[in-house]
């Protein structure tokens, strides 16, 4: 298994397959993830704000992470964009390691914090419980945001003493 700092344009096509795969995004998300892949490949994690980790076997893209640093923070508070991996895959502990070295990366950049975002509905149950089993905190609930009967539910892993 090996993994890599630098998403390339080719890139996209893997980060949608995988989303794909998940049977839980709309059109629109991967579309951004996407464009986030290509942002990146394009200018770089500094330039672009989006650090990316993949992961795989073979040359094939299996997982990956996508975070930031909050341009409007002290640079200690982290977004988690996008963290995937093929359905085929699931259970191997990828998204784990993704997770762990991204939290390893962002500490060294002095973050203190890792801010994720979700869905409340059934289809992001999945990323809810990887979340709380990953030692996020629910930090709050936007009732309605993404549509009537959908929150916003934004999740803190605080990363001091990890």
């Amino acid at each position: 298994m090996t993994m890599r700092d630098h998403a390339a344009a080719a890139d996209a096509g893997a980060v949608e397959e995988i989303l794909l795969s998940a049977r839980a995004f709309t059109p629109a998300e991967i579309e951004v993830a996407k464009e986030l892949v290509l942002e990146h490949a394009a200018k770089g994690a500094a330039a672009s704000g989006y650090h990316f980790l993949l992961t795989g076997d073979g040359g094939r893209v299996e997982g990956y992470i996508c975070y930031g640093p909050d341009a409007c923070s002290d640079g200690g508070a982290w977004h988690l964009y996008w963290i995937a991996v093929h359905a085929s895959t699931r259970g191997r502990g990828l998204a784990r390691r993704l997770l762990a070295e991204a939290c390893a990366r962002v500490r060294a950049a002095g973050g203190r914090a890792l801010y994720a975002e979700t869905s409340s509905t059934p289809p992001y149950a999945a990323a809810r419980g990887f979340y709380e089993h990953g030692g996020f905190e629910l930090e709050a609930r936007v009732r309605d945001f993404y549509r009537p009967g959908d929150d916003k539910l934004i999740y803190t892993l605080r990363l001091a003493g990890r």
